[in-house]
């Protein structure tokens, strides 16, 4: 990950828009951050912070404080960051929760934290991520590193790395976890401690089921006395051992089996008796109901015999309605004729009233009402035409009106369309003027494009130039670290090699045996044998020299061609570019892009103009069109005028004609008619009352006749002896009734008396029979009440010993599994001898190698007096395993971390914080971390150890990083040629000015 620009405004001590580009101190490597007490040099490590992850930590979590307290309340307050990782660029764009004055009314409003993730792709931004959430979750996919890791690996914060150095195990842990993302292991132990403890409440339960089902077995054994020999033995009090208890059980379920079988045939014998005497019982209460129907069939059939004479009366009533029925239809119509004729007499009297009122004169014959209707009738179909006239005189002036002002409108657009005719020549010639303008100009555009393609290709071969530039002397520095190796592997073997023949006799000598010849002259005696080396050279040694040396001159050859190729591809963009520089080719690339611009704007332009010349002609040809089409309607419509008057004209004269000297023809029209009306209804009640009133005098002659030849004296006879249709229904249905009730019945009690023949008359005795059955049912009650209870005591009983069995039975394969589970969680949870768990076994490990690699610049910073030492000894507070110990080479023995001076520990904290992040980077991934800052200490240095401090951060420079400084120290400033100045005015904000400013 490599930083390459930061961009701060409204940020901390900042209000102006500060740039930072950490590109300008790539040739340097290492640069450094200096500026007064509290002018803001920390606030640029916020503002990478606050970019990538949201928030600083300094600050304690909260973003209120990271908005400039120089802001005015309508100030922007931004962080811009832009940074590589991989091949791929990225700019990230936040800024934090602050208040600003409402839009409207007073007081302020809270603005929320905004963020916006760009990638540069083909020379331009793309938008990837445009709110909070959606930034945090692809920054942590691209840079791969939590907030905690990034603080512990690129920004090492003022006094931050030396708290891992001097803290406790369980805050070393913490730290530790956060960075390996160790809590799965933690995870682990905490389910094997829940896997225990719910094996071991398995077992417990289990062994609790056992004991209750024993004791709930020896209780029912107990309550029902099914313990035989047994009882009070170990079984009954629930002691002893649960085998033993369970096969006393056992045998008290067969005891409880041969009880529940006596108990069974007792029910049996009880419920036969029972049905026995059920049977004789119901064979008395059946003799007992027949005799009861026996005696109330005889008093039905006595009832039905005393009502014989209102039956006979019913007989007599019915016939004579038959005889008066006959004459029913004669005397009505005697009496309807009567009715109608008084009706038909009142509707005259009431029709002459009604004409007096209508005419308005005195009574006149006959002849001369139906010689006046006929007239009446006459007027009023002469009056119906002129009255229709009348009703659509208004609709007709109307319409006469409506054509007129059609007229009017049609004339007004002829008038503008012909204004409109008169402009378009005008219009058409400026038009054509200013098309050929832009058509001439348009006409460069395929020039101006190939110019701006050329100058792309240019610029763009500049710019990888540059980037190769850079490749070229990395790859050239490469070559020249893997040069110096291959010299250094290659002196090694010689040096080898000397020491090698330097101490040959030694070897030679050590093989020598008395008595035996000398392998170079042959003598046995061996007078003056040489001395073996001190530190003798073995053939394994040299091996691995010379395998060294071979790996050294590979890998140099190998950079040789990766330099050579560097070049090649440098001079060939150069070749590619011109010669020119990035600056030069982009300002020509910006004049090609204007003249493109400028020929697409004409085109555009003529394009437009050619399309609004098309629409002007256009509409020229649709006015010329419109201007024909109303001369055409607008003869059309003065047509209708002269119509629509000669029609409104004729129809008024008619209608005055036919009013006369009434208001309208209408109301003429329904005076007349209701005189007409009441003249008719005059005519047709008079003759409607002669002819009711001889249908009447007919009616009534022909009653009197029928009743004359009948058996009844008079009309009122008759209508006495009528009824209705449901009184004669209901006088036969009673007769019916009557006759069908006394049959049946006489059939019941004659088939009662012989199903009785040899029975006394008197009820026999019931009660004997029912006290029988009730004592034989309380016997068989009782006895299926004592089967049920002995067969339930069998199957609870049954049921706790077979359970019981299978549980205890079961217990050995839980308690197995329970050792074997307490032993694994004892191990994980550090229940062993070094109290140490498996998040802490797997820490310790990554300790080590963290040491490891802290040790490498440790000892060269120390000049080889201290190494850091991991160490798992047991303390007396904190974890276990995560110790850290100094070694003194000076005394050989080791020491902690706390007993180092200010300038030691400064040193040994920062061999470990490089360490940490060599370590941290390699769990990510791989990460290439080409940025790296450290905030103060270099101060509690003296001369010596900061010269040791400065090599090793020159060291870490190496293979294109950058390592930025902040201090304070003169010494390091006079060492630093590449700066950054963090200036302060006296009561105002802070600003930033890099090297090239200070020049």
């Amino acid at each position: 990950m490599k930083l390459h620009r930061l961009e701060i405004e409204g940020f901390g001590p900042f209000l102006e828009r500060q740039r930072v580009d950490f590109d300008a101190f790539d040739a340097d490597g290492i640069f450094l951050i200096t500026g007064r007490t509290g002018a803001g040099k920390s606030s640029i490590l916020d503002g990478v912070c606050f970019a990538l992850y949201g928030s600083v930590p300094r600050y304690e979590g909260t973003e209120k404080r990271l908005r400039s307290d120089h802001c005015a309340p309508d100030d922007p307050t931004e962080v811009q960051l832009e940074f590589t990782v991989g091949d791929a660029r990225w700019r990230v764009t936040r800024a934090p929760e602050h208040e600003r004055p409402k839009a409207r009314g007073t007081g302020l409003t809270t603005v929320p934290h905004a963020a916006r993730l760009d990638e540069l792709v083909g020379g331009e931004w793309i938008g990837r991520a445009a709110k909070p959430r959606e930034v945090a979750l692809l920054l942590d996919e691209i840079v791969g590193l939590s907030q905690q890791q990034f603080l512990q690996v690129i920004l090492l914060a003022q006094n931050r790395f030396a708290q891992f150095l001097l803290a406790r195990n369980d805050d070393r842990q913490t730290l530790l976890r956060t960075l390996f993302g160790s809590r799965t292991y933690s995870d682990y132990q905490e389910t094997f401690e829940q896997r225990r403890r719910t094996a071991g409440e398995q077992l417990a339960g289990e062994q609790a089921t056992v004991e209750h089902l024993l004791a709930d077995a020896e209780g029912l054994i107990a309550e029902h006395e099914l313990g035989g020999d047994e009882a009070g033995g170990p079984a009954a009090d629930g002691e002893g051992d649960v085998a033993v208890r369970i096969e006393s059980v056992d045998r008290a379920v067969q005891r409880a089996a041969y009880r529940a079988d006596t108990r069974a045939r007792e029910r049996d014998e009880a419920e036969a008796a029972h049905l026995t005497a059920g049977f004789a019982h119901s064979a008395q209460v059946a003799v007992r109901e027949t005799q009861h129907r026996r005696d109330a069939s005889r008093t039905a059939l006595a009832a039905l015999e005393q009502r014989a004479p209102q039956i006979a009366d019913d007989r007599a009533g019915l016939a004579a309605a038959g005889a008066a029925e006959l004459l029913r239809d004669p005397i009505d119509r005697a009496e309807a004729s009567a009715a109608a004729a008084t009706a038909a007499i009142t509707a005259e009297t009431t029709a002459r009233t009604a004409w007096t009122a209508a005419n308005a004169g005195a009574h006149e014959s006959h002849d001369d009402l139906s010689a006046l209707i006929e007239q009446m009738t006459g007027d009023l179909a002469r009056w119906a035409d002129a009255a229709v006239k009348e009703r659509d005189l208004a609709a007709l002036e109307a319409h006469l009106a409506a054509a007129q002002q059609r007229v009017e409108s049609l004339t007004a657009q002829r008038t503008v369309v012909d204004t409109r005719l008169a402009e378009y020549p005008g219009l058409i010639a400026d038009l054509d003027r200013e098309l050929v303008q832009q058509t001439t100009a348009a006409a460069l555009r395929e020039a101006a494009e190939a110019a701006l393609t050329a100058a792309q290709q240019r610029l763009s071969a500049a710019r990888e130039a540059e980037e190769l530039e850079l490749a070229r002397r990395a790859v050239e520095q490469r070559h020249a670290g893997a040069s110096k190796a291959a010299e250094s592997a290659a002196a090694q073997v010689s040096a080898l090699l000397q020491r090698r023949l330097t101490g040959y006799a030694g070897e030679l000598a050590a093989q020598l045996i008395d008595e035996r010849p000398c392998a170079v002259c042959g003598s046995t005696a061996h007078p003056q044998p040489a001395a073996p080396a001190d530190d003798p050279v073995t053939d394994a040694m040299i091996d691995a020299a010379v395998a060294d040396k071979d790996t050294a001159v590979d890998t140099e050859r190998l950079a040789a061609d990766a330099a050579r190729t560097a070049r090649a591809a440098y001079a060939e963009a150069m070749a590619r570019a011109g010669g020119a520089t990035a600056e030069q080719l982009a300002a020509e690339q910006a004049s090609a892009d204007a003249a493109v611009t400028a020929a697409r704007i004409a085109e555009e332009h003529r394009d437009r103009l050619t399309v609004d010349r098309a629409t002007i002609l256009t509409a020229q040809t649709a006015d010329t069109v419109a201007r024909a089409d109303l001369d055409e309607q607008l003869a059309t419509a003065t047509s209708e005028v002269a119509v629509l008057g000669d029609q409104t004209t004729a129809a008024r004269d008619i209608v005055v004609a036919a009013r006369g000297d009434h208001d309208s023809v209408a109301d003429r029209i329904a005076r007349t008619t209701r005189r007409r009306d009441a003249a008719r209804a005059l005519v047709s009640a008079e003759r409607t009352a002669a002819e009711a009133a001889a249908t009447a005098t007919a009616a009534a002659a022909e009653r009197d006749t029928r009743i004359a030849a009948s058996d009844f004296v008079d009309t009122a006879a008759v209508t006495a002896a009528l009824l209705t249709a449901d009184e004669r229904d209901e006088r036969a249905a009673r007769i019916r009734d009557h006759e069908v009730a006394l049959a049946t019945e006489v059939d019941r009690l004659r088939e009662l008396e012989l199903e009785l023949a040899g029975t006394p008359d008197e009820p026999v005795d019931v009660d004997a029979s029912a006290a029988a059955l009730a004592d034989a049912k309380t016997r068989w009650t009782t006895a299926v009440d004592r089967a049920v209870r002995a067969e339930q005591t069998l199957g609870a009983l049954r049921d706790r010993c077979t359970r019981a069995r299978a549980a205890h039975d079961a217990i050995a394969e839980t308690a197995a599994e329970h050792t074997l589970i307490t032993g694994l969680a004892d191990a994980v949870t550090g229940r062993n001898a070094k109290k140490m768990d498996l998040e802490t076994f797997v820490l310790a490990a990554e300790l080590e190698e963290i040491v490891a690699a802290a040790n490498l610049r440790l000892d060269d910073m120390s000049s080889g007096r201290y190494l850091l030492r991991h160490t798992d000894a047991v303390t007396g507070r904190g974890a276990a395993g995560l110790g850290l110990e100094v070694v003194d080479a000076y005394t050989g023995r080791p020491r902690p971390p706390q007993s180092l001076s200010g300038g030691e520990t400064f040193l040994a904290s920062l061999a470990l914080a490089l360490g940490l992040a060599q370590v941290v980077t390699e769990r990510a991934g791989g990460i290439r971390l080409d940025t790296l800052f450290i905030d103060e200490g270099f101060g509690s240095l003296d001369a010596d150890t900061l010269e040791l401090a400065m090599r090793t951060l020159d060291e870490l420079r190496q293979g294109g990083r950058t390592v930025g400084v902040i201090s304070h120290v003169e010494t390091m400033k006079e060492q630093l040629p590449a700066r950054m100045l963090v200036e302060a005015a006296p009561h105002g904000p802070s600003i930033i000015r890099q090297q090239a400013a200070l020049v």
